[in-house]
């Protein structure tokens, strides 16, 4: 691999001193080399750490013990190269949604300062973000007078507005049907095949993780650690037709077997 430009050199993260005292950790162990552009996806049981894993990855927790490394630079702080979004698309009730997608040009530097003088300018790139997932024509809207499917279209450009180097995502698409569900596969598919960002994926939805990403990790029940870590070879550019072919559905398959030998027997599963 070329140099990670995510790495965690034996993180373990105990919530309080006290906890860590008594050796008791939300993660242990964790070790791993995202490589420049890569998407990875993380899986597991709920409750194994995957949410403690993305808070650590963006600086809102500090390991107890070991190294992260992001962009070549150590994790001592919450990350500005990063965006997030989350199940619930949290759009601002009083923003339309060109507003929303505007709102971390407005609060984060460097484009704070200058958001006044080149209002138009960041308002071109919201359009044209928006209009790339097939948003033009709703900029206006509220967020009430959009679907859900719609509101996280809007989440996904509000945290790609900025530029991040990082985006994290923490079942985005949990709360959407089937259908709209996959429509939004295909659009974080082009979006990341356009722009070459770094994606974590955390999701309960091992179809999801497949389709999308070019590794799987496995985390175990708490406290979390990688257990599987599974490269998906699957071609790229990837349309929905993949997700029917005989390859991809023994992959799901091989995935939901590790996670089912932890929830039988609460053992780990070898890599």
């Amino acid at each position: 691999m070329t140099t990670p430009f995510v790495e965690f050199d034996r993180v373990w993260l105990a919530y309080n001193e006290e906890l860590q005292a008594q050796g008791q950790y939300a993660v242990e162990d964790i070790s791993l080399r995202v490589g420049p552009g890569e998407f990875i996806a993380i899986v597991g049981p709920s409750g194994c750490g995957k949410s403690t894993f993305m808070k650590l990855t963006t600086g809102l927790k500090m390991p107890s013990r070991g190294r992260i490394t992001v962009g070549g630079a150590q994790v001592t702080g919450p990350l500005k190269i990063s965006g997030m979004a989350f199940q619930a698309a949290s759009l601002l009730p009083w923003r339309t949604t060109l507003a929303n997608v505007l709102l971390p040009l407005e609060i984060v530097e460097p484009y704070r300062s200058s958001f006044k003088a080149r209002r138009r300018e960041y308002e071109a790139k919201a359009r044209e973000l928006l209009k790339s997932v097939g948003l033009a024509g709703y900029e206006d809207k509220f967020p009430w007078q959009l679907s859900g499917g719609m509101q996280q279209r809007a989440s996904i450009c509000r945290a790609l507005v900025h530029e991040p180097q990082m985006l994290l995502l923490d079942e985005p698409f949990g709360a959407l049907d089937a259908f709209t569900r996959e429509e939004l596969w295909c659009t974080l598919r082009d979006l990341h095949a356009a722009q070459k960002f770094n994606v974590i994926l955390v999701t309960h939805d091992l179809r999801e993780s497949v389709f999308l990403a070019d590794k799987v990790y496995v985390m175990s029940k708490g406290p979390g650690r990688f257990v599987v870590e599974r490269p998906i070879d699957l071609p790229r550019p990837r349309d929905l037709e993949v997700t029917y072919t005989p390859q991809f559905t023994d992959i799901v398959h091989e995935l939901r077997g590790h996670i089912g030998a932890m929830r039988r027997t609460g053992a780990a599963v070898a890599t």
